[in-house]
């Protein structure tokens, strides 16, 4: 097979697998860690949070989770039908909105801030 042929069909290939993932459900995690003693009153925001999120296109659920041995760190687990939804959503302004109840005062330790996204393979 000429190498023009196997370059295309590679590229096929691969345009597909990007069209498959692109489709594919996720999760997409975000965690930090409150420096000053303020865990409590983040973890209130988020019982007592406006829902936001819930009537995104795409958007499955949402958890919030901190380890019992760091109740500063918060990890915030959200689920969507797929990428293209959170990315929607993640550029909304209903996004913006949605941070509008963080507690006044509230200080995350340096760096601790991370957003990581994850295919869902099985549930």
């Amino acid at each position: 097979m000429p190498t023009g042929c196997r370059r295309r069909l590679g590229e096929e290939v691969l345009s597909g697998r990007v069209a498959q993932l692109e489709k594919q459900a996720v999760g997409v995690l975000s965690r930090f860690v409150v420096a000053n003693d303020m865990d409590a009153e983040v973890k209130r925001a988020f019982i007592l949070r406006p829902h936001f999120v819930d009537g995104a296109a795409g958007f499955v659920r949402m958890d919030v989770l901190s380890p019992e041995d760091m109740p500063n760190e918060i990890w915030l687990m959200t689920y969507w039908a797929d990428i293209a939804s959170y990315r929607t959503w993640h550029k909304s302004h209903a996004y913006h909105e949605s941070h509008s109840g963080i507690p006044k005062g509230l200080k995350l330790v340096p760096g601790s801030a991370v957003l990581r996204i994850f295919n869902l393979i099985a549930s």
